[in-house]
This record gives C-alpha cells, sequence and structure tokens, in this order.
C-alpha cells in the first residue's frame, strides 16, 4: 500500500486537477427524488401519483407545481401543508492506474435524513372565474457527505492525490403567485409568476482553480436570488377527459459568489458561479370514470439552454505564459436535454380513503464523456415507483400519505479526467483529448432513494 501511495502522491499535481470535478459528482447525492436535480413532485398526493398532474388536478400541490391553469377545478380556501423525510444509500466509486496495477474503491454517503416542506393556499369563490394561489415549494435541492478515506481514490486525502473529505449542500426555495381565470366552462388559462431562493455549499470546490501547493479550497455557503414565471392551459371535457399544457420558464439567477480557504485556513480567491433552474415544458393527459382517476404527464427538461449546465469541460487561462491551457477549475456540467414521463392511479371506492400507484421514468442527463465532471448519478434517478392515500377525517380535513422508491438501474460510469498537458505528462490535448480522460480508469455513481411524506389539506370555507 505504502508504494501505491507513492505512485500516488507523484501524480498529485495533476490529480487535483481532474478531481476537481469529482465534486459536481456529488452534487446530486440526496436529489431528493429527483429527475436530473427537478423535483419529481411534491407533497403526499402529487408524489404518490408519479407527480403527473398537469392534466389531473387531485390536490392544490400538484396544480400550483406543474399548471397553474388548473387551479379552477378548486373551489374555496384551501391550505395545504407536506414535510417528508428523505433517505438515499449513494455509494461513488473508483479505480486509478498505478504502477501495481488498478487501485479501486467505494465510499458510501454518511450524511443521513433529509427534510423536504411544502406549504401550499388556494381561494376562490363558487361559481368566481377567478382562482388564486401561493406556494412555498423546495423544487430543488442535493447533498452529499464522502468521508475521507484512504480505500478509494477519488476519497483519499488531497496530499496522497485524492479529494478527501467530500460534502455539498444545495437548496432551492420557490416562492409562487397563481392565477387561474376560466375562458370557458371547459377552458382554463393559468399564469405564475415565480421568486427563488437558492444555497449552495462546496467542499472542495471545484469552481475555483486549485493551488499547487494547497490543492482545492472549500467555500462557504452561497446564495442567489433567481426570478422566473409558468404559464398554463387546461381543458375539462367534463365527460371524463382532461387535457393540459404548461411551459416552465428558466429560472434566472444571479451569480454563487464564493468565499474560499484551503484546508490549511488561509484565504483563497473568490469564485463566482451561475447556475440558473431549467426551462420545463409539461403535456399531460387525465381520464376519470368511477372510482378511478388516471393521469399521465410527459416533460422535457432543457438543460442544454441552462446557465450552468451547458457548458462544458475545463476552464481556460486567458493570458500569461499558460493562455490556453486548462486552469484546473470547471466550466460546467455540460448536461443534456432530457424527457420524463409521469403516470398515476387513483381508486375511489373504499369510502373515505383513496389509493394510488405512480411510476416516474427519467432520462439521463449525463453525457458519457462528462461522466465524472457532471456528476455522474448522483442526479439520476431513472425509475422511481410511488405508492399512497389519504385518510378523510371529515368533509374539510385530510391527512395524505406517500411513500417513493427511486433507483439509478445501475451506475452511471466514465473516465477520471486530468487537465495536465500532455506536453507536462498528463493526458489533457486540445485536440486529441480535451477533457483529459485518463486510459484505465473509472469513475461510477449510483443510488437508491427513499422518502416518506406526509401532510394534510383542510378546506377553511367555501
Amino acid at each position: 500500500m505504502d508504494i501505491l501511495i507513492k505512485d500516488l502522491m507523484r501524480t498529485n499535481a495533476k490529480s487535483r486537477g481532474f478531481l476537481l470535478t469529482l465534486f459536481l459528482l456529488m452534487l446530486g447525492t440526496t436529489t431528493k427524488a429527483q429527475v436530473g436535480h427537478v423535483l419529481q413532485g411534491v407533497g403526499g398526493v402529487n408524489m404518490s401519483m408519479g407527480g403527473a398532474a398537469t392534466a389531473q388536478p387531485l390536490d392544490i400541490n400538484g396544480a400550483l407545481l406543474w399548471n397553474p391553469a388548473s387551479l379552477s377545478k378548486f373551489d374555496g380556501q384551501i391550505l395545504s401543508f407536506n414535510a417528508g423525510l428523505f433517505f438515499s444509500d449513494p455509494s461513488i466509486s473508483s479505480t486509478v492506474p498505478t504502477q501495481n496495477g488498478p487501485f479501486s474503491g467505494t465510499t458510501g454517503d454518511d450524511r443521513g435524513v433529509s427534510v423536504l416542506p411544502a406549504l401550499a393556499y388556494v381561494w376562490g369563490k363558487d361559481e368566481s372565474k377567478h382562482t388564486f394561489g401561493i406556494s412555498a415549494f423546495g423544487v430543488s435541492g442535493f447533498g452529499v457527505t464522502f468521508p475521507e478515506s484512504q480505500d478509494n481514490p477519488i476519497t483519499m486525502p488531497q496530499s496522497s492525490g485524492g479529494f478527501g473529505h467530500i460534502e455539498s449542500d444545495y437548496a432551492l426555495l420557490q416562492l409562487s403567485f397563481a392565477y387561474s381565470y376560466q375562458l370557458t366552462d371547459k377552458i382554463s388559462l393559468g399564469i405564475q409568476p415565480n421568486f427563488n431562493y437558492a444555497t449552495l455549499e462546496i467542499g472542495p470546490n471545484p469552481l475555483a482553480a486549485p493551488s499547487q501547493t494547497l490543492g482545492y479550497p472549500n467555500s462557504d455557503k452561497a446564495t442567489a436570488f433567481g426570478i422566473g414565471a409558468q404559464i398554463g392551459l387546461f381543458y375539462d371535457s367534463g365527460s371524463g377527459l382532461k387535457i393540459g399544457a404548461s411551459y416552465k420558464s428558466k429560472q434566472i439567477f444571479n451569480d454563487f459568489s464564493f468565499n474560499n480557504t484551503y484546508l490549511d485556513g488561509s484565504e483563497a480567491p473568490g469564485v463566482d458561479f451561475n447556475m440558473d433552474y431549467p426551462a420545463i415544458y409539461s403535456l399531460g393527459l387525465g381520464y376519470s370514470m368511477g372510482d378511478f382517476d388516471y393521469a399521465l404527464d410527459y416533460r422535457f427538461i432543457d438543460y442544454e439552454n441552462t446557465d450552468g449546465f451547458k457548458k462544458s469541460g475545463w476552464q481556460l487561462a486567458e493570458s500569461g505564459d499558460f493562455s490556453g491551457f486548462p486552469t484546473g477549475a470547471v466550466q460546467g456540467f455540460g448536461w443534456q436535454s432530457i424527457s420524463v414521463v409521469s403516470t398515476g392511479l387513483q381508486y375511489k371506492g373504499i369510502q373515505n380513503l383513496p389509493l394510488r400507484i405512480g411510476y416516474t421514468y427519467s432520462e439521463n442527463p449525463i453525457r458519457d464523456e462528462f461522466v465524472f465532471m457532471s456528476s455522474p448519478a448522483t442526479a439520476v434517478i431513472k425509475n422511481a415507483f410511488q405508492f399512497g392515500f389519504s385518510y378523510k377525517l371529515n368533509p374539510r380535513f385530510s391527512l395524505d400519505v406517500a411513500y417513493h422508491h427511486g433507483t439509478s438501474s445501475g451506475s452511471t460510469s466514465g473516465p477520471l479526467l486530468n487537465p495536465t498537458p500532455d506536453s507536462a505528462g498528463g493526458p489533457w490535448n486540445a485536440d486529441t483529448n480535451p477533457t483529459g480522460a485518463i486510459p484505465g480508469s473509472e469513475v461510477a455513481y449510483d443510488m437508491t432513494t427513499d422518502l416518506v411524506v406526509v401532510g394534510f389539506s383542510y378546506i377553511l370555507g367555501r
């Protein structure tokens, strides 16, 4: 093992460059039942339907999240509060070539339980064409805690060529004000301005260029504010069939401004990074017959045109002797846009106890060549299964419960990357190897997620 450590230490300067982006490999680790880094659903009812609600508004949370036009289906004053407990079992593995052969290891997450709150309120009078709503949802969030370990190249101490203790914490709170207008007895139009607040903390920080002697710094918690909107259309035939469509615009944020500190406690240069929230296009079908309500949603999440996600690769020095060469800081995730399908079924044949099942399928936003650089499976839950129920204590009060289990359905893997130029003994070449892929190396990530949501809805008055 000592020989192996010496091998790794000899390549320490190079390793810092390619290990920088590992942080992006962990960014989505506690992705809270997500597709990419977008929340799959919100609240007990919507989550138990797989997140499908664009054309089947079973509760106000799903309507406010996916199609504000469908608020026209609700009368009176309705208050809803939900809280979820999120559990995940992610692991990160890596392999590097050494003089003694491949060295591989796996590290599990040590983060624990996360809490997901959701608050919504809708009001409108009977017979009125106007319905209003307000919501405060956590629409995106992630975090990881991978402890330092000598048994995994990625999590070895920085002094030994690894990334050391890896930790991140991201949260996005969206405050929305919705308005729905009933154009006819069958068609409604909705609009919803969104105001966003996000926090991000990273350690080590791969957005900063590393010091050759002090390695990568850790960041403090940075904040950013964003704004966007959502519009929607909703059609209810009155005979069971419903159709819905919505467009949630890109949520545009100001930069995260990180104050960085090296591991020895000394101050490191600060860095700014812009990460917007992608535009989302949703189409939905709903059908209700007797004791059954069925919902089917298709979503397109446009990562490729979103700051923070559309760029990829290494930042290049713009001046000096090393102009045109990588600095060791990452430009962005390099994610591709994805399609998501959600479906759910509700059965109301048991008095005061509607039952629901749901399923969600998501494409993988991570390109093969940027797996290491772009947080491979931390933001990949390909298959998610849900079930839930509501218990109506009385005509006004309902208790809502949901359970979610998600899986990445195998590992997302790709090569480790090293930005050291080939002229200095590294693999990076602007023409033949622009990512700096290291032959014989690999980083892989897989995970499962479990979420229990408990909430209530209360009709204050009609």
